[in-house]
């Protein structure tokens, strides 16, 4: 820390302040404003950020000293002012905490009690946030003896004002001698690191990660220095090279790692005004900009940041682990000769680790950089690697290049991996996190640690990656039958399980490039095979899984499962039953390991209704496909079974069907239709609404529940219920309405809580929703007052200029209607509004919210029920929703797309 720094702290000038002033607190106060103000443009200016953070002590130094000073303690007085902790170590953020102990020889604190609480409120007063403590020297010890984190804290420290040697009695007193020896000591600090990583669900890529807290982050580094300073004495990261624990290549790496957290950390406390290391959305983007990074055409300046930043907790992740395990072989295991079982002549077992057997194994034998996961796939027993042998293979990763790649004992171990019956995903994430997996694929490097800036992708593309693996193999457990009964059934049968683990270690790798990532990944998953020598039929299946894996979770949630065409259309893309089976299972894996929170019954249940629906048309023959006429009449034939059974009169029912149109027996099942028809024969002629409601177990509607409406058409129809089931809390997945020709309106609706769960068998919930609707639709002409929701915050930081299309569906004589739009409480109702006002009857709709943005389809007619024709009104109507959604987000308006 530097010495003398009259820019920063002018020691006469604050003299001479200090005489001008009755009080000294606006003293105080103005050099501490001045000494941030001269901080912070260093920092804008690119000064080393190493030297900003102890400059920033430094002046807190200076502060602490002179207000200590204004107290009467004699020269000779037994109490120190200290600091601790990160302050301690001569480490200071914006907003970091200023942690302090006043350090007595004497447990009696009574002489210096008025001083102190002085001295504490002074501080207070000049607006110097500390964490104080107030002991004695055998106080100190007592305390740290009962708890880690003072004892932790009391290693760093520094005398401030008054005698050091009370300092020194103080770590003399808490030493490895008298309390927390090395070895309790690491134990201790690696249990509470485990705790602090689950607490952070054990990964560097989360969307918001703790610059401190999470893996990877500021405290894994510190916790090493911890570590090592119990055990070695005083310590700083080029020490650990001296000690063996780190090469010089590792100790420059974890210390440009430091630092560029250090930078994020500092912009963080400067942006917030506070002490926030969460890297929340609402800071991203400008410290992006604050660190220098700017848009491309492939990546936003904050998606090429958290790249940055994600690469970089990575590096530390993978040097903590092996220091980690270093400490661990040397403070734990220190002097024991272990027991050793050879596997091979490359490799041995030691105390349940694996090892090379000589230090050359890599260089002579370059293969068996991969051969070292393979037998760690073979062997599940084996715990890890020991610490020589990761260094040994971080050293070794230079000798992966375009001749090793090629080489068919390499390409033979790489697709071995696969096949093996464990460790699959575990052996990935090893050979990701030591920088193997990178370095053999070259385009898979390319994704590691790149984040889309979105709230739908909570992963980064490698992480993602290698969880849809982790899934694919979960789907073989039997304790997830219950959870995916159909995918787990399905993974069962594929005839080569590993060409689908092929086909999702490829399915994002070409994320970032530009262009379409299915295509172009395509293109990279068929070269890897071929470079592999995969036969032509399943090189042929792993590179159409990649082009295709985003079509069938596009087909289920964003069309109409009901219609014949729809399916048909499908089927032939698929072809055959095995296309389907894997396409299926990628799928399933896919929705959940992109954000967990996808994944629902209904989703669940779209996917089962598409893929039973292909299956039946594949099994029926593409050349004889079931037309419409063929599904109504199996459709009615079923219901009528049921009804007789219920002693309803036949003819009643196809009297009341005649007025309902093919629409209707497409997109309901039988036991549907059956249920309504029961339900509309008996409803009284009242006027009265009839509201439906159920959580069916029906497998096509599984985990929705199904709100069905039967009432008097009314051209606010849409819009009322829509805006009634906003006020209700209840979430649209899927709407149908069918309007018969007795000008009667059968709509059923499938929703979610507000939470995305199942309303479930709550009668008094289901009695509210009932009572609602029925009052709104009753009185239609008390418009549902559309809520004013806050937005939630997340949200508030994906605002884009909503994208709306308008198209013509010749076949269902029926126009398209898409809007992409960022998600907002209200937004259905809003629309549901706007197609009031433009006359137009909503056929059906589906709903589709995507984390940040919703991608709802609506199958729209105008007044007469016809298709929109008119290119005019279907601007007016286009501009009118993307002013209305531009407006709730602050936006500017996008130019008109459409086509007739």
């Amino acid at each position: 820390m530097p010495q003398v720094d009259p820019e920063l702290f002018d020691r006469g000038q604050f003299q001479a302040e200090l005489a001008l002033k009755s009080s000294p607190i606006a003293a105080f106060k103005k050099a501490i404003r001045q000494a941030n103000e001269v901080l912070d443009a260093r920092f804008h200016g690119g000064r080393d950020i190493r030297r900003l953070i102890e400059d920033r002590a430094w002046v807190v130094d200076q502060i602490l000293h002179q207000a200590w000073q204004r107290f009467p303690w004699s020269e000779d007085a037994d109490i120190a002012l200290v600091a601790v902790g990160g302050y301690g170590r001569g480490e200071l953020h914006p907003h970091s905490d200023i942690d302090i102990l006043i350090l007595l020889d004497s447990e009696d604190q009574e002489v210096f009690r008025e001083p102190i609480e002085g001295f504490l409120t002074l501080l207070w007063d000049i607006g110097l946030e500390v964490g104080q403590s107030v002991r004695s020297v055998a106080q100190c010890a007592e305390e740290a003896r009962a708890d880690l984190t003072v004892v932790t804290n009391l290693m760093e420290c520094r005398t401030i004002s008054g005698p050091d040697h009370l300092r020194q009695r103080m770590l003399e007193a808490t030493n490895t001698r008298q309390m927390w020896p090395s070895g309790q000591f690491f134990m201790a600090k690696r249990k509470e690191q485990i705790h602090r990583h689950t607490k952070y669900n054990d990964t560097e890529y989360n969307l918001e990660p703790n610059v401190k807290g999470s893996p990877g982050g500021l405290r894994d580094i510190q916790t090493i220095l911890w570590v090592a300073r119990r055990h070695f004495g005083s310590l700083n990261l080029h020490a650990l090279v001296k000690e063996g624990f780190l090469v010089e290549s590792e100790s420059s790496m974890l210390a440009s790692c430091q630092e560029f957290l250090w930078k994020v950390r500092y912009a963080l406390h400067m942006l917030a005004g506070r002490a926030e290391d969460r890297l929340l959305f609402d800071h991203q983007r400008r410290i992006a900009g604050l660190l220098g990074y700017q848009d491309n055409d492939a990546k936003l300046a904050v998606e090429r940041f958290m790249q940055k930043y994600y690469r970089v907790v990575m590096a530390v992740s993978e040097l903590n682990d092996l220091i980690m395990q270093h400490f661990e072989e040397v403070i734990l295991r220190a002097g024991e000769g272990g027991q050793i079982a050879p596997l091979n002549s490359r490799f041995q077992v030691r105390e349940g680790y694996l090892e090379v057997t000589h230090p050359n194994v890599f260089k002579r034998t370059p293969f068996a950089l991969l051969e070292i996961f393979v037998l760690l796939a073979q062997h599940p027993e084996i715990k890890g690697v020991r610490a020589d042998t990761i260094r040994l293979l971080r050293d070794s990763r230079h000798l992966i290049d375009d001749d090793f790649r090629h080489d068919i004992r390499n390409t033979s171990l790489f697709i071995e991996l696969f096949k093996c019956k464990e460790g699959i995903h575990r052996n990935l994430r090893r050979m990701n996190r030591y920088g193997i997996l990178g370095r053999y694929l070259p385009e898979f490097g390319l994704i590691i640690g790149q984040m889309q800036h979105d709230l739908f992708h909570i992963y980064t593309v490698d992480a993602h990656t290698l969880n849809l693996i982790k899934h694919l193999r979960k789907l073989q457990r039997p304790d997830m039958a219950e959870k995916y009964p159909l995918a787990a059934k399905v993974m069962e049968r594929l005839p080569k399980p590993e060409l689908i683990y092929l086909a999702g270690l490829y399915h994002d790798i070409a994320k970032g490039r530009g262009g379409d990532h299915s295509e172009l990944g395509a293109v990279d998953a068929e070269q890897f095979c071929q470079r592999h020598h995969l036969p032509h039929w399943d090189t042929q299946l792993v590179s159409w899984l990649v082009q295709n894996h985003l079509v069938m979770s596009t087909t289920a949630q964003r069309k109409d499962l009901s219609d014949p065409q729809v399916i048909f259309d499908f089927a032939q893309l698929v072809g055959d039953q095995t296309r389907l089976d894997y396409l299926y299972v990628l799928t399933v894996a896919d929705i959940n390991a992109t954000n967990p929170s996808l994944w629902n019954s209904w989703r669940a249940s779209l996917l089962r209704q598409l893929y039973t629906e292909t299956k039946r048309a594949l099994h029926r023959g593409l050349e004889n496909p079931l037309d419409r006429e063929e599904q109504i009449l199996q459709t009615q034939n079923a219901a009528i079974d049921i009804l007789v059974r219920e002693g309803i009169d036949q003819d009643d029912a196809e009297q009341l069907w005649s007025q309902l149109g093919d629409d209707y027996f497409l997109r309901h099942s039988a036991a549907d239709v059956a249920w309504h028809t029961e339900a509309i024969l008996q409803h009284p002629d009242d006027g009265t609404p009839l509201v439906l409601i159920k959580e069916t177990a029906q497998r096509e509607f599984e985990g929705g529940t199904q709100i069905f409406i039967y009432a008097a058409d009314q051209h606010d129809f849409f819009a009322v219920t829509v805006a009634a089931m906003d006020q209700l809390n209840l979430n649209i997945q899927d709407a149908r309405i069918i309007t018969s020709t007795s000008q009667f309106t059968l709509d059923t609706y499938i929703v979610l809580d507000a939470d995305g769960g199942s309303i479930g068998d709550n009668p008094q919930r289901i009695s509210e929703i009932r009572q609602g609707l029925v009052d709104a639709l009753k009185n239609p002409a008390d418009y549902p007052t559309i809520i004013q929701r806050r937005v939630p915050r997340q949200l508030k930081h994906f605002a884009f200029a909503p994208v709306v299309t308008i198209s013509t569906d010749a076949a269902r004589h029926v126009s398209v209607l898409e809007v992409i739009a960022p998600d907002r409480p209200g937004l259905l109702a809003r629309l549901g509004g706007l197609f009031l006002d433009f006359d137009l009857s909503v056929q059906n709709a589906k709903i589709v919210t995507l984390g940040e943005r919703v991608e709802d389809v609506f199958f729209v007619t105008d007044a007469h029920n016809q298709p929109l024709s008119d290119p005019e009104l279907c601007k007016r109507i286009q501009s009118a929703v993307i002013e209305t959604l531009s407006e709730a987000n602050g936006q500017a308006t996008m130019p008109v797309r459409i086509s007739i």
